[in-house]
């Protein structure tokens, strides 16, 4: 079905083919609201002491991060489909006012329970930025284009990458912990201003949408139970504990029938065609295994230099600045490519062994690699998984139909999201455990990481307890690099399209 089959074009506006002021312009605001979108995910940990000390609730404060990743990542679909329904302009506009009121909120909290509350109403709001941002340069850019803006966007998110923590700290030491939420209402601003005006071009589906509650509701609650039982997984409880067999039960049997339900609805809010597409399967594999290892390098690998290598905590978080730099080589190398050739999979064919390598070699010299060879190995593996990145994302938006888009961009993410969370879990598991069994005779053995920098680093005589520990992390880390280069085999490789569609069709 061709999209003028779905859509129509609004009064006064006309279908003629977007200039290159108007792209550059949406394509401006949209970088800044995925700005927006990502700087919160990083901007509030260093501040979590502060907001603690003021607030006083030390035992809540992580769900402060906690509730704003559990509202963002169950609501991505949900507005990826509300954008293919109502679309982009409107989702957009919606999603940026829900995160700046959440954000308002936030900083006007009296305490730890409103701060928690906001920050899950913040979220709601920031599920939908980046993946509709995606979304609309799927619209009004062709797919061999697709990967040269892939490359701004790892880029951007590099820089928000470094600027969030720095901001944070900044914000939390010197002025007023506040400004971290204060921040997004011009930033939130100017982006609508920049975009706005533009994405009205983009005329909306015709006829009366019809909105899968139900099936709204049932993806909500299996997304909270799994991610609530990966979060609490571990620390709040053990793994073989009844509360955390009962979250997953919940996520097993309301995901079963949600999947039953999306067979039968009009306008399923996950397609079941989309499922059995085989290159959107390929890269959602891809998009858990990959995102699984590179949210667990930034957040385990400091914490490694730290406990392992006696690093500062300065000096390991820049550190961190080399996989980021090596993201945005790859997404930048790949996205050439794409748009050179028309084809996708050979820049991760070549990537994705250079991170396993860059994996191996840490993993096999955790305790004696000197310095500079960690870094080296650290931005080859940035330089591995960023030739990914754009290829799964740009490969998802070809494969689908015009119509669908928008719920594939936003599923996609919502993999991306769910493969992190999944990731941090597993190894933070898997190294506490092992530290906390060469702890064994201490008669308050630490049950987190952190509770190891706390204590002024990890206790003497657990050298090797280190060494298994972290080396395990960077084994399991090239063990999944490994993975995600058999899923990247078996991804099937379809042309990519030279046409957007926009320019004889308005988006749905």
């Amino acid at each position: 079905m061709s999209a003028n089959d779905s859509q129509t074009t609004p009064a006064g506006v006309s279908p003629t083919p977007l200039t290159p002021a108007e792209v550059k312009s949406i394509l401006t605001g949209l970088l800044l609201i995925m700005f927006l979108g990502s700087l919160d995910q990083t901007i509030v940990a260093p501040a979590l002491p502060t907001i603690a000390r003021d607030l006083g609730s030390f035992d809540a404060v992580s769900w402060v991060v906690t509730a704003y990743l559990l509202s963002s990542t169950a609501i991505t679909p949900i507005v990826g489909k509300l954008s293919d329904l109502f679309g982009r302009r409107v989702v957009i506009a919606a999603s940026v006012t829900v995160f700046l009121v959440g954000s308002v909120l936030c900083a006007l909290a009296p305490s730890m329970l409103a701060l928690i509350v906001a920050r899950g109403v913040q979220g709601l709001g920031g599920g939908g930025l980046i993946a509709l941002s995606n979304t609309v340069i799927a619209d009004i850019v062709s797919p061999r284009e697709r990967g040269r803006y892939q490359g701004y966007i790892s880029g951007m998110f590099a820089v928000s990458g470094v600027a969030g923590p720095v901001t944070g700290g900044v914000f939390a030491q010197y002025l007023n912990w506040t400004l971290i939420f204060w921040i997004n209402i011009p930033l939130g601003l100017l982006a609508i201003y920049l975009s706005d005006r533009a994405l009205r071009r983009l005329p909306r589906r015709e006829g009366k949408p019809s909105i899968d509650y139900l099936g709204s509701l049932l993806l909500i609650v299996s997304t909270v139970c799994l991610l609530l039982a990966l979060t609490w997984g571990g620390h709040r409880y053990a793994w073989l504990s009844a509360e955390i067999g009962g979250l997953v039960a919940a996520t097993v049997i309301v995901g079963a029938v949600f999947l039953r339900h999306q067979r039968t609805v009009r306008e399923p809010l996950l397609p079941v065609a989309l499922l059995a597409n085989p290159v959107f399967r390929m890269t959602s594999t891809m998009a858990v295994l990959v995102m699984m290892v590179n949210i667990s390098i930034g957040i385990y690998v400091p914490l490694y230099l730290q406990l392992q290598r006696g690093e500062s905590a300065s000096s390991s978080g820049l550190m961190l600045i080399l996989p980021l730099l090596g993201i945005v080589v790859g997404a930048l190398s790949s996205g050439h490519y794409m748009r050179r050739t028309g084809h996708y999979k050979r820049p991760p064919q070549i990537g994705l062994p250079v991170a396993f390598a860059g994996l191996a070699i840490i993993a096999l010299g955790v305790q004696s690699l000197p310095l500079a060879v960690i870094g080296i190995c650290l931005g080859l593996v940035g330089i591995g998984f960023g030739s990914a990145m754009p290829v799964m994302t740009v490969a998802t938006q070809n494969a689908v139909a015009p119509r669908d888009i928008g719920i594939a961009t936003a599923a996609h993410a919502f993999f991306r999201a769910l493969g992190g969370m999944i990731g941090v879990a597993m190894f933070g598991a898997l190294i506490v455990g092992l530290l906390v069994a060469g702890d064994s005779g201490s008669g308050s053995a630490p049950r987190e990481l952190t509770d190891f920098l706390r204590l002024g680093g990890a206790p003497a005589g657990m050298e090797d307890h280190l060494r298994l520990a972290f080396g395990a992390f960077f084994g399991g880390s090239a063990l999944i690099a490994a993975l995600a280069i058999v899923a990247l085999a078996r991804l099937p490789e379809l042309p990519l399209r030279q046409s957007s569609g926009n320019e004889a069709t308005a988006i749905e």
